[in-house]
């Protein structure tokens, strides 16, 4: 019974999903749904792809978080339209609250929304949302073991990003071998390696979510 409460869950939301994927398609905007720990940089992400990004494309948030506005409000001091999603202790986003959501953003001014997922490796990749990619965000710090704890979300990833770099030369990460092991078990994944704090990899990164964008308008 257990099982057939899961699937129904699922199912439901695949639906729900498909609705959405509906909307994107109709008025031709791209969304990527990232995914990560706490802590790892996805706002930081977020805000260096729309300062990279504004002048070719227009963008919008959808922020979610177990509790606050922080992150939110970070993004719309960037006068970029932001929607707020708190999910008040459930662990992922899902697609009913992704389409209450998108009736509050202008969809009709935008070609790309960024969604930045709960901070979580598990479930938000269970919950798919209608988005055209799925990005995850791996903070060097965490260790380069990731991928031998969490094989769930590096094997349904279309991208992963290495964030804060820059700390590199303090910590035990080997990127080869972290790299190796993500592209063994995820051939076609794309990998960046960036730092939100300095900007290193970051040109590399906004130009894959452009030439996506790009992709997606011409349906190739």
């Amino acid at each position: 019974m257990k099982v057939s409460v899961v699937q129904d869950i699922l199912s439901a939301n695949d639906q729900l999903a498909m609705q959405n994927r509906e909307l994107f398609d109709k008025h031709d905007i791209c969304v990527i749904n990232l995914m990560a720990s706490p802590g790892s940089g996805k706002t930081s992400l977020i805000l260096r792809t729309i300062d990279a990004l504004r002048s070719q494309l227009r963008i919008g948030v959808i922020e979610g978080d177990i509790a606050s506005t922080v992150d939110a409000d970070r993004v719309a001091a960037k006068s970029v339209p932001v929607v707020q999603i708190n999910t008040g202790g459930q662990c992922h986003l899902d697609a009913p609250m992704i389409q209450r959501a998108l009736k509050q953003l202008p969809l009709a001014d935008l070609d790309l929304i960024l969604i930045e997922n709960v901070g979580n490796l598990v479930c938000p990749v269970a919950f798919g949302l209608g988005e055209d990619l799925k990005v995850m965000l791996a903070s060097a710090p965490e260790g380069d073991d990731k991928p031998y704890k969490y094989p769930g979300i590096f094997l349904a990833v279309d991208a992963v990003v290495i964030n804060k770099v820059d700390l590199l030369p303090y910590l035990r990460f080997d990127v080869a071998a972290f790299r190796e092991l993500v592209r063994g078990m995820n051939p076609d994944v794309r990998l960046f390696e960036v730092s939100c704090d300095t900007g290193e990899g970051i040109e590399e990164w906004t130009a894959w979510v452009s030439q996506e964008r790009a992709k997606r308008l011409h349906g190739s």
